[in-house]
């Protein structure tokens, strides 16, 4: 059919064509068929041949050129295949293999000839090869595309049905390796995903996540049919109902048959659901509000968590890098504007909260998807959690020892604070866990978590030879005994290490203590105070005693200084500006950002200082200056270890050199941010060198003979800009567009909204010119 030949697959340019030198498809339905047209376009086999019993499909699809040769009878179309693939009910697989056999006794396929399937279980699959052949065959490869559409038949038929579908085999150790890899090669060349999976786990799964909703949906429709009223509640049925029970149309023999072939598993997932049933009724019936808006709230969002996890990516795909920022160069910035909520804080707000007794209320809590990444994981052990509505969250605490084990490894989309800080917690409880998370965040290392906590007694494994997760965490009631708290000198300042060693020594037996070499942000520290837990601060030594408890109470998130960071040097580089930023945290862990513009003789002044949850707030009004370029001094590098992206972008309008050492951090962030800031910046005309830990910026910043600001002079030209997946590098240089002679373009902006989600709305509001291109859907 011509609306076949639209949407051709192309394969791989590595596969060999013809793959095949004969396809034999036995049973033309919506698979079968769909199979059968993606291979006939895609030039896969020299032939392809067919057996329905349905004549009239087979008499079609010849005349439409899809097959060579086909019958109602297997015998008369089978000799020579090479392949063939078996689309039939599957409780009539068994006789099919009995045709098959006979077959190859009467000599017209080669005992190696490939045999695959398409049926939705797989152990019977297996079982009625055994019983026809007596040892199974070694072209025999179960296999199931998860596909389909909601009508069926050889008409319904469409040649990309399977395109970024995953396909899973059955890979079985008496199959050749040969079959194996054809079979593979085949379904990736019409566009599928190929995963493995052993028969007895695919069929469990299968009953839980197909088979199961497809009896609900089936059971519902019989239940509002079966009313004396059936008429109205099909007629104002919402569409809730209508996507729900659309699987309900699907082929009624088909799910008979899979009912009965998973009949074990099946069953065993409708005993689960009925469980969960008579919770939720209970939960009714009780009137259970903080109970049933935790299970709501948990199932919302692990729906929505569920797709990132499974395709590795973070909450806001970045698969395709299309949306971007296309800025138009402007002068001036003025204004008084609020920043979203600090992002560490927001962490630790839910994670403490979480171990806490009682209940603790949070407000302006940071909506972004790192700290979603957080707040799913303790859903997902259990923790009810209601919001984040505007910024607040109610947080039902579990107590040091109420998390439960999650059925799933914990997703940490791109955060390496939820990563790392978890690993210390999970480190101390009694269950196993494992941590992943997208792609780059699974190449960051976690040695520098790992092996501290191994000092004190964790059993956990990372991948690979660097070190990357995801990390396998083995719980304390396997171990047989609780960590042990250790004394552990930091090798470089990190708050995320410090405070993981922190969090783990809560559980552990006796001291722990972090001696850091230079004061890191100081968050964790404080927020264990703030919820009643001890901590003792020695200069650079910290040190929790283990076996203690945490209360809940109220926590509020101040702004983010490195969300603030970017307007700070947007109004210092820029001429006549005056930007005010309200109730900014500034702790003085964090700013380093404050005291480097400073060095740089930026014009910056604090106002209503004040203290909200234990941290100090101020008012930051910054003006137009004239930067100067400066040695920045090392032991201000980990107090502002996030904001040196955008101070590299201070430093290029700055008179003079800047010179960053002792920031090696740097080069394992979301990117290497030193080697993309550089290239960055030399696509817009700044002369940098990069160097082992750190970079330096020969500054195009003008001043006047008698020192008066002189920063209306561009300093960048105009480009592209590849973010990296990173947010920081996005941000960056969207400032730079401030001092720019032309537009710049930043691809692949998805990833602001982990840290900063409304940023170029914000931007727009005190003057840059940032139009938001949100690229293909």
């Amino acid at each position: 059919m011509s609306s076949q030949k639209k949407n051709k697959i192309q394969p791989s340019p590595n596969i060999q064509l013809p793959m095949f030198r004969q396809v034999c498809v036995i049973g033309l339905g919506l698979i079968g068929a769909s199979f059968a047209q993606a291979i006939k376009d895609s030039g896969l086999s020299e032939r392809l041949v067919a057996a329905d019993r349905h004549v009239p499909s087979i008499t079609e699809a010849i005349e439409h050129g899809l097959l060579d040769a086909g019958s109602a009878n297997l015998q008369d179309v089978v000799g020579g295949s090479d392949l063939i693939i078996i689309a039939v009910p599957v409780q009539a697989v068994q006789a099919v293999f009995v045709d098959i056999k006979q077959a190859m006794d009467d000599g017209q396929l080669a005992t190696d000839c490939i045999m695959t399937d398409v049926c939705s279980t797989k152990v019977n699959i297996i079982d009625a090869a055994k019983a026809v052949f007596g040892s199974l065959p070694i072209g025999l490869v179960p296999a199931h595309p998860i596909a389909g559409a909601e009508n069926s038949g050889y008409h319904a038929r469409r040649a990309n049905l399977f395109v970024n579908h995953s396909v899973i085999i059955c890979e079985l150790p008496t199959t050749s390796n040969v079959a194996i890899t054809k079979l593979r090669l085949l379904w990736e060349a019409v566009g599928a995903n190929v995963i493995s999976m052993d028969a007895n786990h695919h069929d469990r799964i299968l009953a839980h996540t197909s088979h199961l909703p497809h009896l609900l949906a089936f059971n519902l429709v019989e239940q509002l049919a079966s009313h004396d009223d059936n008429l109205d509640m099909f007629r104002y049925a919402a569409g809730g109902f209508r996507d729900f029970t659309r699987i309900a149309a699907s082929d009624p023999k088909m799910w008979h048959d899979i009912f009965f072939a998973n009949q074990s598993a099946i069953v065993s997932a409708l005993d689960e659901y009925g469980a969960y049933l008579q919770t939720m009724r209970q939960l009714i019936i009780d009137k259970d509000s903080t109970a049933l808006m935790g299970l709501l709230g948990r199932a919302q969002a692990a729906r929505r968590h569920f797709g990132h996890m499974l395709a590795s990516t973070p909450y806001t795909d970045t698969s395709a890098m299309s949306a971007s920022y296309n800025i138009t160069p402007s002068n001036t910035v003025s204004g008084t504007i609020a920043i979203p909520g600090d992002k560490s804080i927001s962490h630790r707000s839910i994670m403490l909260g979480s171990l806490a007794t009682g209940v603790t209320n949070v407000t302006g809590f940071l909506e972004g998807e790192d700290a979603l990444a957080t707040l799913q994981a303790f859903r997902d052990m259990g923790v009810s959690i209601e919001g984040p509505d505007k910024g607040r969250l109610t947080i039902h605490g579990v107590g040091m020892n109420g998390l439960k084990p999650s059925k799933t490894p914990l997703y940490m989309g791109n955060s390496g604070t939820s990563m790392r800080l978890l690993s210390g917690i999970l480190a101390a409880q009694s269950f196993d866990s494992v941590l992943t998370g997208d792609t780059s965040l699974n190449k960051r290392p976690m040695e520098r978590v790992a092996a501290p906590l191994r000092a004190m007694g964790a059993v956990i494994q990372s991948t690979g030879h660097s070190g990357t997760a995801p990390l396998s965490i083995t719980g304390r009631d396997t171990v047989g005994k609780p960590l042990k708290g250790v004394e552990y000198d930091m090798p470089v300042a990190s708050a995320q290490v410090k405070s993981c060693l922190l969090l783990a020594g809560l559980w552990a037996e006796g001291t722990t203590t972090v001696t850091q070499p230079e004061v890191s942000r100081d968050h964790t520290e404080r927020m264990l105070s703030a919820f009643g837990y001890p901590v003792t601060v020695d200069g650079n030594r910290i040190s929790v005693e283990g076996g203690g408890t945490l209360t809940g109470g109220d926590i509020a998130v101040p702004a983010d200084i490195s969300s603030a960071a970017f307007f700070m040097v947007a109004a210092a580089i820029s001429q006549g500006s005056e930007l005010t930023l309200t109730q900014v945290g500034i702790n003085p862990t964090r700013t380093g950002i404050i005291d480097i513009l400073k060095l740089m003789q930026a014009d910056i002044s604090l106002s209503n200082e004040t203290h909200v949850g234990g941290e100090p707030v101020a008012d930051i009004t910054i003006r137009g200056s004239n930067l100067v370029g400066i040695e920045i001094p090392e032991h201000l590098v980990p107090l502002a270890i996030d904001e040196f992206p955008v101070l590299f972008i201070a430093a290029s309008c700055a008179q003079g050199r800047t010179v960053l050492t002792g920031a090696k951090e740097l080069r394992v962030k979301e990117s290497d941010r030193i080697a993309v800031m550089a290239e960055g910046l030399h696509t817009l005309g700044i002369d940098c060198t990069v160097t082992d830990d750190g970079l330096i910026i020969e500054g195009q910043g003008i001043g006047s003979e008698n020192g008066d600001v002189n920063n209306s002079q561009p300093v960048f030209g105009g480009g592209h800009i590849t973010s990296h997946h990173d947010h920081r590098i996005a941000m960056s240089f969207s400032v730079a567009s401030l001092r720019a002679s032309k537009q710049i373009t930043i691809e692949g902006v998805e990833t602001v909204n982990t840290s900063f989600p409304g940023f170029a709305e914000l931007a727009n509001q005190i003057g840059m010119s940032i139009e938001v291109d949100a690229g293909a859907e």
